[in-house]
């Protein structure tokens, strides 16, 4: 079973590297849109903020560590939710790229994906409304992509971050690559408690079904025991039921524009605090206690915000 907790974690992954500027008008682009999105998602109840970079001019993905130094400080000022990095960043990009703004920045989280697969995105151009010309490229592209996660590049990532302190968020779109977390969990290169990740949704990885969530959080166990935090994200459509039923079974949650345009069925979201609000709302009415950034740090083992470099 998953570490008990009595109180439950929400994650907001506030703009991302999937989702176009031409698919909605509320997808934070600029350093300032970043920052009051991410600020307005934490007021609302998130206690981890879940950050990519976009370049101003286009809002095509960045990993640019000067466009993340646009925003974080501001972010660090109005809120002590925790600020968690993302070393996947934007599709295509080496690893270099996705893990330069984290070496930075040192923040008391980085996400990690956890192996490698096919990452497909093209069928999203769809939601494209009069779209940049980078933007069509860049979906289409992904028809012939792998997400690069080797053992070395992991073991990399890993060697790198923890000299900093810096704890991760393991991002596992798969059962195997909570085998991959196993795997180094058993070389010693990472220590409990493990914040896992389960994402379901992504073409090209597992889908959303729910029998999926319960082979996932199963496997976990077995592996894991006690020594894991279970988090729970759905693409898409399927956000908010699939985050649901892993808070149910005793799971945290996360949600946000990155994985998820809308707040109900043909409408979209306005805000990452819109989606905060909500899933609140349906936790609070399930009986379940909303984790405050310090009570997250508690339960995730961080080294606190006074230890970041930003």
């Amino acid at each position: 079973m998953p570490r008990p907790s009595k109180k439950t974690i929400i994650s907001c992954a506030v703009t991302g590297s999937i989702h176009t500027p031409s698919m909605s008008p509320h997808l934070p682009v600029t350093a300032d849109q970043i920052a009051e999105s991410a600020i307005g998602a934490a007021e609302a109840g998130a206690a981890v903020l879940h950050l990519h970079a976009r370049r101003p001019e286009t809002g095509a993905p960045s990993q640019d560590p000067v466009h993340y130094a646009a925003f974080l400080p501001r972010i660090r000022e109005a809120t002590d939710a925790i600020v968690n990095i993302t070393t996947g960043g934007g599709l295509g990009m080496s690893m270099e790229a996705r893990i330069a703004p984290a070496l930075q920045a040192a923040p008391e989280l980085a996400s990690l994906n956890m192996g490698s697969f096919n990452f497909n995105i093209s069928a999203a151009e769809k939601g494209c409304h009069d779209p940049q010309p980078w933007e069509v490229d860049y979906l289409r592209s992904t028809r012939d992509l792998i997400m690069s996660n080797t053992f070395t590049q992991i073991e990399a990532v890993l060697t790198e971050l923890n000299a900093l302190g810096t704890r991760f968020e393991y991002e596992c779109y798969d059962t195997g690559h909570l085998y991959n977390l196993a795997h180094f969990a058993d070389r010693g290169l990472v220590k409990p408690p493990f914040f896992v990740q389960a994402i379901f949704g992504v073409t090209g990885a597992q889908g959303t079904d729910p029998e999926n969530l319960m082979h996932m959080r199963a496997t976990a166990d077995r592996l894991f025991g006690d020594d894991y935090l279970f988090s729970v994200l759905g693409a898409g459509r399927s956000q908010f039921p699939l985050v649901t039923m892993g808070a149910i079974l005793g799971g945290h949650v996360r949600v946000g524009l990155e994985d998820n345009l809308y707040i109900a069925r043909g409408q979209l979201a306005e805000s990452n605090a819109q989606m905060v609000a909500k899933v609140r709302r349906i936790l609070e009415e399930l009986g379940h206690e909303i984790a405050t950034p310090d009570e997250a740090r508690e339960m995730l083992g961080t080294k606190g915000a006074k230890q970041v470099a930003f």
